[in-house]
Formats: structure tokens, sequence, C-alpha cells
């Protein structure tokens, strides 16, 4: 949930790009593209030639590196603990009775 969100233009590098598709839980990139309003056309599933793809990998680059929460909150989506974020910084820090 974000209710501040900032969009940087940064340097494209496809290289860089192609590289982190495949650390990325692609759906869950999705998913927060279209829960901060920047999906775009950044499609479902993972395009079989990204590597080569510049139309795609820039797509990606915006979802990715442009997009910025300033103030919100991330939710774990296991524990549905939510952290705030202000300033761009999340709070990570766990209170003492959740240690």
């Amino acid at each position: 949930m974000a209710s501040e969100v900032k969009v940087n233009d940064l340097e494209f590098n496809p290289q860089f790009i192609s590289r982190m598709i495949p650390k990325l839980e692609w759906s869950a990139l999705v998913q927060a593209a279209e829960e901060l309003g920047h999906r775009q056309d950044l499609p479902s599933e993972l395009v079989p030639d990204y590597q080569t793809n510049e139309e795609f990998l820039k797509k990606v680059h915006r979802a990715l590196l442009e997009v910025e929460v300033i103030e919100g909150c991330l939710q774990c989506p296991e524990s549905g603990r939510e952290f705030p974020i202000s300033k761009g910084i999340p709070n990570m820090l766990l209170n003492e009775d959740e240690v």
C-alpha cells in the first residue's frame, strides 16, 4: 500500500535488467506494479525472449527501478504484519514482543 509514489528517470541498462529477471518472482513484481498503479502494459507472464526484447526490458526497468514508494507500507504475505515506509525508507524492525 502506498500513499505517495515517485517515478525517477534512471539510465536504462538492458544487461543489468536481463540479469535481474531470473532472480525475481515475476508474479510478485507484476502484482506490486499493479497495486502501485504503475503496471502499464507489463505482461502477466515472463516473455520467452526477454534477453533480446528491449521494449520488454524497458517496461521491467521502469517497474523495478524507477517506481519508488515514498510513503506507505510493506505487508508480509505470511504474517500480514505491516512495515511502514517513510521518506522512501522501510522500517523493517520488529517490536520487542515480536522477537
